[in-house]
């Protein structure tokens, strides 16, 4: 194994940082990642050589911004890989500064905005004759009313910019199902300085979501894999839980479309959901950074992270791969947390939520070769259900 390669300076250490970690890691590259979030589980892999905890890239960008320069500085040349919406925002903000000090796997930020900001992302679909649902985007509470006509219930209220929605929210979305709900979940939103646009639901079951994921470069895919949703946390409208790799035609000429509009550069992870009324595959959503389920991937014979470091390092252009289908991956916690807490309503048979496991799979966390952030994961959560279940104690002997 070659042990002399440049560092990867990792921005967060969540699910999708791990992910990350691991895909350079077992290629002998050494991490060193910066987190914002002390519960961050991705630090505490073994393929960390260094970690630093610095300011939030959305909250203080400037203090951000100057933190990762000086770790830039300590450690010398590499490649910079945000890999969350906020730390993609303030790095494709400043990459020109940035580049000075690395190569950064981020795109411009007139391109990052083009998928940051959904309604550009949707402005772009329609104008390339790329099916996605309807939207619009109110712009005061009087829109509101003016749309209502224009809309059957129920129907999603969605963020421009997905992070900062579930930042507040929690949520990726929501679901109202009339006029009063809508008015409701639109005024918080604008009292927090939320840009909110209202959509048609596309109808469809989890496994109705599909993703085509790419590496572009001067306007062609260089390298293409699709995978099918088979479960979300929560049902419907929450991320992935369960992703199966999958051979998915339909879905790569649409794909390659938004990207070549967007003139990505890159990898990007773009969802479509298949509307069950019209059978037509939708855009949902496009991610311009590396996904939750990027160890699936990995697994199946494709290592888009090391493409991306190799080309960004060494200009090394990645080339066509062939991957395995039927490969699983899975969020572990997840999955087993929304399959017990959903077992009525999802209706599966024991017997489909059994087949991922038994069948050929790469777990989000767990990793035998890798344990302590998969044992720090399961802490966290422990200490989580036992603060829940202390605060509805005390909150039942303050009733009494």
């Amino acid at each position: 194994m070659v042990n002399n390669l440049k560092p990867a300076f990792l921005i967060t250490g969540r699910e999708v940082g791990l992910g990350v970690t691991r895909s350079l890691g077992k290629m002998g590259v050494p991490i060193i990642l910066m987190y914002y979030n002390p519960n961050d589980v991705g630090r505490f892999s073994k393929y960390i050589t260094h970690s630093f905890l610095i300011p939030h890239p959305e909250k203080f960008q400037e203090e951000f911004i100057k933190q990762v320069i000086e770790i830039g500085e300590r450690f010398g040349h590499g490649v910079l890989i945000p890999t969350s919406d906020e730390a993609a925002v303030a790095v494709s903000k400043n990459k020109e500064m940035l580049a000075n000090y690395f190569g950064v796997a981020c795109t411009n930020w007139d391109v990052t905005k083009k998928f940051i900001e959904k309604k550009y992302t949707y402005a772009l679909a329609d104008a390339n004759s790329i099916p996605s649902p309807k939207t619009v985007t109110p712009a005061s509470i009087l829109d509101v009313e003016n749309y209502l006509d224009q809309i059957n219930f129920p129907c999603l209220v969605k963020p421009s910019q997905s992070h900062l929605f579930v930042a507040h929210f929690g949520k990726k979305m929501i679901s109202v199902d009339n006029k009063e709900e809508l008015i409701d979940v639109y005024k918080q939103s604008a009292n927090a300085g939320l840009e909110v646009m209202l959509q048609e639901i596309i109808v469809g079951d989890d496994n109705s979501v599909v993703n085509y994921n790419a590496y572009f470069f001067e306007g062609k895919p260089l390298v293409e894999f699709t995978a099918q949703q088979i479960r979300s946390a929560p049902p419907m409208w929450g991320a992935p839980r369960v992703v199966l790799s999958k051979e998915i035609p339909e879905i790569v000429e649409l794909g390659r479309k938004i990207l070549q509009s967007m003139e990505f550069n890159g990898y990007a992870c773009v969802e479509f959901k298949k509307d069950n009324r019209s059978n037509i595959y939708k855009l949902v959503e496009v991610n311009g950074r590396h996904n939750l389920s990027t160890l699936l991937a990995v697994r199946c014979g494709i290592n888009f992270p090391y493409l991306h470091y190799k080309h960004i390092l060494n200009n090394e252009v990645p080339i066509t791969t062939p991957y395995k289908k039927g490969v699983y991956w899975i969020h572990e916690t997840n999955d087993l947390i929304h399959s017990l807490r959903y077992l009525s309503s999802e209706r599966y048979s024991l017997r489909q939520y059994l087949r991922p496991y038994y069948k050929s799979h790469v777990f989000a966390i767990f990793d035998f070769k890798d344990l302590k952030p998969s044992v720090k994961w399961w802490l966290f959560i422990l200490k989580r259900v036992i603060s829940v279940v202390s605060n509805r104690v005390l909150g039942r002997k303050n009733k009494d």
